[in-house]
């Protein structure tokens, strides 16, 4: 006999009833099972469930209702099918066995193929409905694994680690952590400009094509979005003792890829190169949700953004395209220079060699406290020379 025929509970008293029973689901290929008691019924469901119950009512001790009762109750158990069978025929037993969900009630003596074609119409209908609830559920997680994507599309991987370490439903307003962290950003020059002389449209054709090769050079290096802001970028690199690094080589790919991007302006109707200025700096930011409980919005707040911020604004002002904090220098010192003299280091990054100019300590707009600020530009492998600078 087949494991995989399925395996029918007889719950009796009497042994010449559950041994006809058992007789009568023999013949079909059924694996019938017998309990003595509902005690014994109850014991022997909850080690195997069986994949249908026939129940006698009048046993004592424990009657069937009780027992169907208690599998109801019984979160393991409650959904297995339960055939009353009994001498009952009065219809207050009929309804009670209604009140205990019973899926049908026969009266003695048993009909036998009946009860047969019974059995089989509950057995096919409980697979149909295991059919359709593994659809179901297989559907559910195929949509919340669609959904999962999606959500990434708009707080990455990184934001999720810190407010959702148990999953996006663990998601509240206030949850934050506090850490060393390099921020980029980055804007476009002359943006009004530019977008006074296309159609909307085009303008955010050519921006989603902008922010896409931006996306992919901070992605490379280990960074990733927090907002794109208008014509802006805001970007967090987070890795540890190497994210002031990450950002720096971030900065330069994004130089790189807009080289490529300005190269192939005219299919985006530009009638002049892209130009962007970057700030990077290095500090404590706080990296959570903000908002209501009705609206939230996962970010970074600290002074290490309005900072990064201030020096992307003064990069128009020194005519460079990107400038870091001596924060930022500090940290990649120790690690990646190679030769420093006076206000001149030359250091060689993970992925570019580069010279970094000391330009000016000044206090930006809004602060209090004087900054060191840094030109960084990058050198071509092919004249790299790590000889000392000259004075």
């Amino acid at each position: 006999m087949s494991n995989s025929q399925p395996r029918i509970l007889i719950v009796d008293d009497e042994p010449n009833n559950s041994f006809f029973l058992e007789e009568l689901l023999l013949s079909e290929d059924y694996i019938p099972i017998c309990a003595s008691s509902g005690a014994e019924a109850l014991t022997m469901a909850a080690d195997s469930i069986p994949d249908l119950i026939l129940l006698d009512v009048m046993m004592p001790d424990m009657d069937g209702f009780e027992v169907c009762q208690r599998l109801r109750e019984d979160a393991k158990l409650q959904t297995i099918p339960v055939i009353f069978l009994t001498a009952l025929d009065d219809d207050e037993s009929r309804l009670r066995g209604l009140e205990m969900m019973g899926d049908d009630y026969l009266t003695k003596p048993i009909n036998s193929q009946l009860l047969l074609t019974k059995i089989a119409s509950i057995l096919r209908l409980t697979n149909l409905r295991s059919q359709k609830a593994k659809q179901q559920v297989v559907a559910a997680w195929e949509v919340n694994d669609y959904i999962s994507e999606k959500f990434r599309l708009f707080v990455p991987d990184q934001y999720l680690e810190r407010i959702a370490p148990k999953g996006v439903e663990s998601i509240q307003l206030g949850n934050a952590r506090e850490e060393e962290i390099t921020v980029l950003f980055c804007d476009i020059r002359g943006f009004t400009t530019i977008t006074e002389s296309q159609s909307v449209q085009e303008t955010f054709k050519w921006l989603n094509g902008f922010f896409s090769l931006m996306s992919q050079a901070i992605a490379d290096n280990h960074g990733f979005i927090d907002k794109f802001m208008g014509d802006a970028v805001l970007a967090i690199f987070d890795r540890t003792q190497n994210h002031a690094a990450d950002a720096i080589d971030a900065a330069l790919t994004m130089e790189e890829r807009l080289i490529e991007f300005n190269c192939d302006r005219t299919r985006y109707n530009l009638e002049l190169p892209i130009k962007i200025g970057i700030g990077i700096h290095t500090g404590m930011g706080l990296i959570g949700t903000v908002g209501s409980d009705q609206r939230m919005d996962s970010t970074v707040i600290g002074d290490v953004v309005n900072t990064a911020a201030r020096l992307e604004e003064l990069t128009k002002s020194y005519k460079c395209s990107i400038l870091a904090s001596n924060t930022t220098i500090n940290h990649i010192k120790a690690s990646y220079c190679q030769t420093e003299n006076r206000k001149q280091f030359l250091f060689l990054l993970p992925h570019h060699t580069l010279k970094i100019r000391w330009l000016d300590r000044l206090i930006p707009r809004g602060k209090q406290q004087p900054l060191d600020i840094y030109e960084i530009l990058r050198i071509s492998t092919k004249m790299v020379d790590i000889s000392p600078l000259p004075s």
